[in-house]
């Protein structure tokens, strides 16, 4: 296993994908209110700012800005994770090494992170949230997404409801991702 170290800025801004082990299932979307509520109470026991999010079937992105002082999002995501997990019914199989730990094998090991930089990166990462549904071929507009931040950011002044416009643009901001994420 690599030696991969975590960079935590003190109350720093993060972008993050999480994914589902098996990326064949729609659970997020399924439950969203579960995990709405996970993150809900999550944010009351370790705040955290949500700056942007979007919620497809198998994985989400988001960005995060942590309180002054405070580097801890792993934490945060724990709790996200474990909470959404403990409610739902028990379904599937977890995983061996996931039985043992005591967990569902809902969620895929881990997650990616990425330490926001700057303003032109914070802005690159929050369009790819916006976008990701366009990419993935759930709409052909990030407005018609229901489960996205899209439409608050529009309320916000930060973006125009026809960014993007009809759908057909190019636009795939380069934020590192994987290609097959």
């Amino acid at each position: 296993m690599p030696n991969y170290r975590r960079n935590r800025v003190p109350g720093g801004t993060y972008f993050f994908t999480v994914n589902l082990r098996d990326r064949t299932q729609d659970l997020l979307v399924r439950h969203i209110d579960r995990l709405r509520e996970a993150i809900r109470v999550t944010r009351n026991h370790l705040s955290f700012q949500i700056d942007s999010w979007v919620v497809l079937p198998d994985h989400m992105h988001c960005m995060w800005t942590l309180p002054i002082g405070d580097s801890n999002f792993p934490g945060r995501w724990k709790a996200i994770k474990a909470r959404f997990s403990a409610s739902l019914p028990l379904e599937g199989n977890p995983t061996p090494e996931a039985a043992i730990r005591g967990h569902r094998g809902i969620w895929q090991r881990g997650y990616w992170e990425h330490t926001i930089r700057d303003e032109r990166d914070f802005q690159r990462h929050m369009d790819y949230i916006h976008f990701n549904p366009v990419k993935h071929g759930y709409v052909t507009h990030p407005a018609d997404w229901p489960y996205s931040t899209f439409r608050w950011c529009v309320e916000s002044g930060l973006y125009p409801l026809d960014w993007t416009g009809d759908g057909s643009a190019k636009f795939v901001p380069d934020t590192g991702e994987r290609a097959d994420a």
